[in-house]
């Protein structure tokens, strides 16, 4: 009991969080660290939620489908990702703006809420999906130069460390309880989006 209080107060802290960070529009261009492009990728995926927060969904998702989906995620979802970014490289700046990152909050949150039970196929195709959007929105507008190629590197990584751990931890769980609380996770995932949706339409 004392370990199920303990994750739900988890999981309203991360909630909390995601509220409190807000979703501004995807810039095409990273933030530079100083540390190199390879850092600048892996920072600009950790400091940019319309890009952590459908990650991290899906990776709830994958976990919660067993461990061939979480293997396969794992694998397709940063390949999509980094392919993506290289195509869209010569591409103008993408603009997804709040309500298209909404859009993923709410899909990608809905789905975990449902404990929705998607074959290893529709798994991979998904994963593939949120790749290959998310990662030409990252790449377009870079330009080609060699920084350019070597940031989706880092963006690529950062998804790969997500999804390994958030996996690890949501595959073994069998009780009940611990996959109820996955899925409150979705469920403030959903409201997120619901919530930006909201702001988006009010201020239009």
């Amino acid at each position: 009991m004392k370990n199920a209080s303990a994750l739900r107060r988890a999981v309203r802290a991360f909630a909390l969080l995601v509220l409190a960070w807000g979703c501004g529009p995807a810039h095409a261009h990273l933030n530079t660290t100083g540390v190199g492009p390879l850092y600048d990728g892996l920072m600009h995926f950790l400091t940019g939620p319309e890009d952590l927060v459908p990650a991290l969904g899906l990776a709830l998702l994958a976990g919660l489908r067993g461990a061939p989906s979480a293997r396969r995620t794992l694998f397709t979802l940063p390949t999509a990702w980094l392919l993506g970014s290289l195509a869209g490289l010569t591409a103008a700046a993408a603009n997804a703006g709040t309500l298209a990152a909404a859009c993923w909050f709410v899909l990608l949150g809905g789905l975990v809420v449902a404990d929705a039970k998607l074959d290893l196929r529709s798994m991979t195709v998904l994963g593939a999906l949120v790749g290959l959007v998310h990662g030409y929105l990252n790449g377009s507008g870079m330009g080609l130069s060699a920084a350019a190629f070597v940031a989706p590197l880092g963006l690529s990584t950062a998804v790969f460390i997500l999804v390994a751990v958030v996996t690890a931890l949501v595959v073994p769980l069998s009780a009940y309880w611990a996959r109820v609380a996955v899925r409150v996770a979705g469920s403030w995932i959903a409201a997120s989006g619901l919530l930006m949706i909201g702001w988006s339409v009010r201020g239009v």
